[in-house]
């Protein structure tokens, strides 16, 4: 996928794990309301790793964070959900420990039998986990024999418990990394053609790098999303008060030129849907072309623009999805983004691959129940957007070394 050498790691299933205990870092980040978890994807996702483990004898040590509890214990942050949680899809008690290291973690491992699950709390209860700090990531490796990474989610940093852990135990990727790995490379790689990418969301700026890679790959680019009110101001096209990058128009410009020169389509919104003011129940009209009106703001693609789309998704083989075309948190602006997910879950079925990145595009999915309808949902949006832009993920790069 990138010109980098592929890096040279361990897979779980090369390890002997029977007796040790094995320290697995997992992403566990799900979304909470009160003490409910709302989604439990990113739990399922690591039953493959964990059944395996137990299956082999392995005493499973899980550590995670969730939220940003910026190095403080916030009740509010805490895993004791996600523990009875896993204990459900699991079918069997997971243990859960208050502190992820020191003498309450400590106690709670020497307590493990093989094939027992455990569960830490917070890792970013501590400054120390972010910080990358030494003496943290020592006293988290301390609980262990083994360390298995396979929060894919967390790749993209170098925190104790992706990088510094690694110093002290032998690491290997564990099935859900593999998977992400094995399907990002392969697909966005060496794509079935027409290769077609879907990037939207609200900033030009976090999507600069990976538009500009995949210029180089993609046969098509449909922009949607706030990020596509800059490409159009780059174009002089009015876009009323619609959100805009100032700083970015010269960068978008680059991005259009760029496809021309590659031969590559890019196409931006030609109608959309707008509003005088952000409020769920604002009247909604639909402009007349690309333009905005100047007392107008932009929150959704038009049906226009929708149409071409679906268009769009249906002719191509390999698909790619990343950021919503619209404000979708509220149900009268996001209708594009329900649009692109229905229209993929039908390439699906015609045999194109789909694949979707990004926490924002995965709720899109969770409200259609869409999600078993791609071929890969990857539980990493920035991850899977540093590969994609060529990087070597921190996470990986010290499992290597």
């Amino acid at each position: 996928m990138t010109d980098k050498p592929a890096l040279k790691l361990k897979r779980l299933q090369d390890m002997t794990v029977n007796g040790k205990r094995v320290l697995i870092r997992v992403d566990y980040n799900v979304p909470m309301k009160g003490s409910k978890i709302e989604d439990n994807a990113r739990i399922r996702e690591t039953l493959k790793t964990l059944e395996y483990l137990i299956a082999e004898g392995g005493k499973i040590v899980l550590i995670a964070h969730l939220g940003r509890p910026k190095g403080k214990v916030e009740a509010k942050y805490s895993l004791k959900p996600v523990a009875e949680e896993l204990a459900k899809l699991l079918k069997k008690p997971v243990a859960f420990a208050a502190d992820c290291v020191g003498p309450v973690a400590e106690k709670a491992v020497a307590a493990l039998k093989a094939g027992d699950v455990l569960l830490l709390e917070n890792l970013r209860f501590h400054a120390e986990e972010e910080a990358n700090d030494a003496a943290f990531a020592k006293a988290l490796a301390k609980n262990a024999d083994l360390f298995i990474q396979d929060a894919f989610g967390a790749l993209h940093r170098a925190h104790a418990s992706t990088a510094g852990v690694t110093r002290h135990l032998s690491g290997a990727v564990g099935f859900l990394v593999q998977r992400e790995l094995e399907f990002l490379d392969r697909v966005i790689g060496n794509p079935t053609r027409p290769f077609l990418a879907i990037i939207g969301g609200a900033k030009v700026s976090d999507k600069l790098a990976v538009l500009d890679k995949l210029l180089d790959r993609v046969d098509a680019l449909l922009i949607g999303g706030a990020m596509a009110y800059t490409f159009l101001a780059a174009q002089g096209i009015n876009i009323g008060k619609s959100l805009l990058e100032k700083d970015q128009i010269d960068a978008a410009k680059a991005i259009i030129e760029k496809a021309y020169n590659k031969k590559v389509e890019c196409l931006l919104p030609a109608d959309h849907l707008i509003v005088r003011e952000i409020k769920a129940d604002s009247p909604a009209s639909v402009s007349q072309a690309m333009a905005i009106p100047s007392d107008m703001i932009g929150v959704d693609i038009g049906p226009h623009t929708i149409e071409f789309f679906q268009e769009h998704i249906a002719k191509a083989k390999t698909i790619f999805w990343n950021g919503p075309m619209g404000i979708f948190e509220m149900p009268a602006f996001a209708q594009g983004s329900l649009a692109v997910a229905k229209a993929m879950s039908e390439a699906t079925g015609t045999g194109a691959i789909t694949i979707v990145g990004g926490g924002d595009s995965l709720a899109v999915l969770a409200k259609t129940g869409l999600a078993a309808k791609m071929s890969h949902c990857s539980t990493g949006g920035g991850a899977s957007l540093e590969l994609l832009e060529g990087k070597v993920l921190p996470g990986l790069a010290a499992l290597a070394s």
